[in-house]
């Protein structure tokens, strides 16, 4: 009698069954990828080989595939939560050994530290103290809490209008204090080897009606470049067309410094664009470089990966960056709870690279991947599955009934 067939059924209906619980209760897991069984049927092996009138035994499950497909992305209040959006797994590492996972719900351990709820550390590239990622073998993510150096002003761009209406003075009068011996002037912070903050302060004297001369001033006092007057730096030229013609459009300035410890420097000026018209003077860019020392106040993460850490002078500095991993099969991974994977023979090799190269999605700071399971597709399942179950057992039962006929002949 048959009731080989039935159980079989009922079998690969219960399993069938236990993977869309499993499904059902992880809806809410953030990363986890839904599973699916797959079934194929059994024959009895003949050596004669019956063709046309050989009747299946049953049926087995092939295997339990899981579907890597891309959850919804959702908003998450921790900015330290990452989701990957398209192709490739977070590395981790528990003291040296390797999982991965799609599960970007992370915490700052007290070590410094990118961690998820079992304890694995992201993994990545380190960057050093100005920033330059080192990409070589992947190492667990410490974020470097040190406060950022201090990097003297050594460039400064500045791009002025200056007023043509303006009368001619004589250089040689040029008195910081008394307004009336120079023709327009600005002023902008800078910063000495140890990150203190200087005024610097440019003037400039019209003294013919295209010829400029320029003066400066640190902390108030006339900068020394040798020249005379004091603190004299260089002179403009400008044609009829206002165009600055004065090459090159540099100027350097000597910064010396009177209190604490310092390294004496030298700020070169770039008037390049600065223009002479008869308008108001104004300012159109001014950006000296340098900055004080700073603190680390938080970090993100980019779409590249990169970890970026802002600091309390106003500066960012890129800390780290976050790798991606992915798989030829990820389908041969074996799954080993906590939402993470391991590599197998089936997988083949982890590729590794950065987000957004290689084939590997980007990654979305302050955001979760949830789980890709269909909550309705489930329950329909869940009742197909039940009426197999059902089917299975009825045939069961069919065969019975025709055992105990036989048995009741007389």
């Amino acid at each position: 009698m048959s009731f080989q067939q039935g159980l079989s059924g009922l079998s690969a209906a219960s399993q069938s069954l236990e993977a869309i619980g499993h499904n059902v209760a992880n809806a809410n897991t953030v990363g986890f990828k839904q599973s699916q069984v797959q079934f194929s049927d059994i024959y009895a092996g003949t050596l004669t080989g019956s063709g046309g009138n050989q009747i299946g035994i049953g049926t087995q499950v092939a295997r339990v595939a899981q579907l890597f497909s891309q959850g919804n992305v959702s908003k998450s209040d921790n900015p330290l939560d990452m989701a990957i959006s398209g192709n490739g797994f977070f590395r981790m590492s528990t003291n040296g050994a390797i999982s991965y996972t799609r599960n970007g719900q992370f915490t700052l351990s007290k070590e410094g530290y990118i961690e998820n709820a079992a304890g694995a550390r992201l993994t990545g590239y380190m960057a050093d103290a100005n920033g330059v990622v080192a990409i070589g073998a992947p190492t667990e993510i410490i974020i470097n809490k040190a406060d950022l150096m201090p990097e003297a002003t050594s460039s400064y761009e500045l791009k002025l209008t200056l007023d043509s209406r303006k009368g001619n003075l004589v250089a040689a009068d040029f008195d910081p204090t008394d307004p009336t011996t120079f023709s327009d002037s600005t002023s902008a912070p800078v910063y000495d080897s140890l990150g203190n903050v200087h005024t610097l302060r440019t003037f400039y004297v019209k003294t013919a009606g295209g010829e400029w001369s320029v003066f400066a001033t640190n902390d108030g006092v006339p900068v020394d470049t040798g020249s005379t007057p004091q603190g004299l730096i260089g002179t403009m030229s400008f044609n009829e067309g206002g165009v600055l013609t004065t090459t090159p459009s540099t100027m350097t300035v000597p910064m010396e410094v009177t209190t604490g410890a310092y390294t004496p420097y030298n700020i070169v000026i770039d008037h390049a664009g600065t223009q002479q018209f008869a308008q108001d003077f104004g300012v159109s860019r001014q950006l000296p470089n340098g900055y004080a020392a700073g603190t680390l106040v938080d970090f993100s993460v980019s779409n590249n990966g990169e970890i970026v850490g802002r600091y309390t002078n106003g500066q960012v500095n890129v800390l780290g960056q976050v790798i991606l991993s992915n798989f030829a099969n990820p389908n041969g991974l074996q799954n080993i709870g906590e939402n993470q994977w391991v590599e197998t023979a089936e997988s083949g090799v982890p590729m590794t690279s950065t987000p957004g190269s290689s084939g590997l999605g980007a990654v979305q700071s302050g955001r979760i991947e949830e789980s890709n399971v269909d909550l309705t597709a489930e329950l329909v399942n869940m009742i197909t599955a039940q009426r197999y179950y059902q089917a299975n057992a009825q045939t069961i039962k069919t065969q019975d009934q025709i055992l105990q006929t036989l048995v009741n002949l007389r």
